[in-house]
């Protein structure tokens, strides 16, 4: 489906008309209502814009016009999820060609329109056999038109290559994370950044099993003793040439393509959703494509540190003591709390090898955040005040919500471990969160701009696209926005 903007009048075939609720709603159908060819107390009578409300009117050529509401004081992730519902559940009714009249729309708002229709035409049934014949208008030939004033062009045509840009990765992100195990395993992202990094011109580095030995990240080994998929650290470097002084930020993302809990077992009534474990590469691998489609400028550096979590014989052991990139030694209480381990590689590799200006990890990392946020929010940990401050910003733009959780030291006797210089685990049923994020802090080597990004209830969701949960995305937006404006404010 071909996306193309328009600054002509508004012609005649199919249209999406958003509304929003505000106080001058009745001027607006008022306006309307004779363009449609209906009686203004009828239309007024019928819709009131409310968040994801939809009227759909025929006209006599057989044509038709979706109000669509948006609600009161709609925000960008508002714009996406009403877009996205609209297209996901009427892709099988929308004709070849149709259009958008975004004419009093913001024309930043228009990235979030357009990810919320590539949105929409989504397909979770990855593996299924007998699927029939994709919509239409999400084949090859359908076409969407974007009506825009001459004024919103230049705003819009970028918002548009950054919304195409961030939609098809995203859409890759979304494939691997819903990917079982047998589909997906450690060396499938390892391909897929060798791949884009050969398509969109960064350097990918893979570091294999004989290397991870040779450098000794003994952490990230010890995870993947129980499983037969060798364990892989992805190095994804984004620069663009001839730019100079540029800051550097560094990303680490948590790459679990499957947990069992190892040793400490989980249970089985949600274990076939730990494919899902590998949020946080996603987010990292998405950004580094996006950002060097986008062709920020600045130096980007990914590293993914990826196994899966399994069990046999070889299985590290709780009370096994191991030592990781950096040199600190970690007693492990618990298998389960195998993220956090990886992690400690991935942090200690990125600080040691590229001493990054700013460093940030995601990772689905623990049930404790969800206990406290839900599903609705990430816990964000820094002791910088200025990154939170940024990332919230980042966050309140894009609604993928971040919430402050505390990185006090009054939390370290709970990482205290009695034979290594760490434990993995405090044992405790509270502040799980806090706890693995002041782990993570010893592997920073006391860098003074890094923040942990908690996503375990935001990568993994439910959504219109199937029964169960399934991939967010989550991130790769939010990273983008919180790139774009570090760029901004430092040139």
């Amino acid at each position: 489906m071909n996306i193309t903007l328009n600054t002509q009048p508004v012609s005649g075939g199919d249209l999406i008309i958003p509304v929003v609720q505000t106080d001058t709603l009745a001027d607006q159908l008022s306006s309307l209502a004779p363009k449609l060819g209906l009686a203004e107390s009828v239309l007024q009578r019928d819709f009131k814009a409310d968040a994801k409300e939809t009227l759909v009117l025929y006209s006599p050529e057989g044509t038709k016009t979706y109000l669509l509401g948006l609600g009161a004081d709609p925000k960008e992730m508002d714009w996406l999820r009403t877009f996205r519902k609209l297209f996901f559940e009427q892709k099988s009714k929308l004709p070849e060609q149709l259009g958008i009249d975004l004419t009093a729309v913001d024309g930043s708002l228009i990235e979030a329109v357009v990810l919320g229709v590539r949105g929409g035409g989504y397909d979770l049934k990855l593996y299924q056999t007998d699927k029939p014949d994709g919509p239409v208008f999400f084949s090859e030939t359908g076409a969407l038109t974007l009506y825009v004033t001459t004024e919103q062009e230049v705003v819009a045509q970028e918002a548009l290559t950054r919304a195409e840009a961030i939609a098809q990765t995203q859409r890759q992100m979304l494939d691997l994370m819903n990917a079982p195990a047998n589909y997906k395993n450690p060396e499938t992202l390892a391909e897929w950044a060798a791949a884009s990094g050969e398509q969109y011109e960064y350097d990918v580095t893979v570091l294999d099993y004989a290397e991870l030995e040779k450098q000794g990240l003994g952490a990230l080994l010890s995870v993947s003793q129980g499983s037969d998929e060798p364990p892989v650290l992805i190095i994804a470097e984004y620069k663009p040439e001839g730019i100079d002084d540029l800051m550097t930020v560094g990303l680490v993302g948590k790459g679990v393509t499957f947990d069992t809990g190892g040793i400490s077992i989980k249970t089985s009534n949600n274990m076939h959703l730990m494919k899902s474990d590998m949020g946080g590469a996603a987010a990292v691998l998405g950004t580094l494509e996006v950002a060097a489609k986008l062709q920020l400028p600045i130096h980007l550096v990914g590293i993914v540190p990826s196994t899966e979590n399994s069990i046999d014989g070889r299985s590290t052991k709780p009370g096994d003591v191991i030592t990781s990139y950096i040199g600190k030694t970690i007693e492990i209480i618990d298998t389960d709390a195998e993220g956090r381990v990886i992690l400690a590689d991935g942090l200690g590799y990125m600080v040691r090898n590229f001493q990054p200006d700013v460093l940030i990890d995601l990772a689905t990392l623990t049930g404790s955040v969800i206990a406290t946020l839900g599903y609705h929010a990430a816990g964000m940990f820094t002791q910088n005040d200025t990154l939170a401050e940024d990332l919230t910003k980042a966050a309140n733009q894009t609604g993928e919500q971040l919430w402050r959780l505390p990185l006090w030291d009054d939390y370290r006797e709970d990482i205290k471990s009695d034979v290594a210089d760490v434990k993995n685990f405090s044992g405790k049923p509270i502040a799980g969160a806090i706890s693995a994020a002041k782990f993570l802090e010893v592997f920073t080597e006391k860098h003074p701009a890094w923040a942990h990004l908690d996503i375990a209830g935001m990568a993994f969701a439910d959504t219109e696209f199937g029964s169960q949960k399934n991939a967010t995305g989550f991130g790769i937006r939010l990273l983008i926005a919180y790139l774009r404006a570090l760029i901004a404010n430092n040139r």
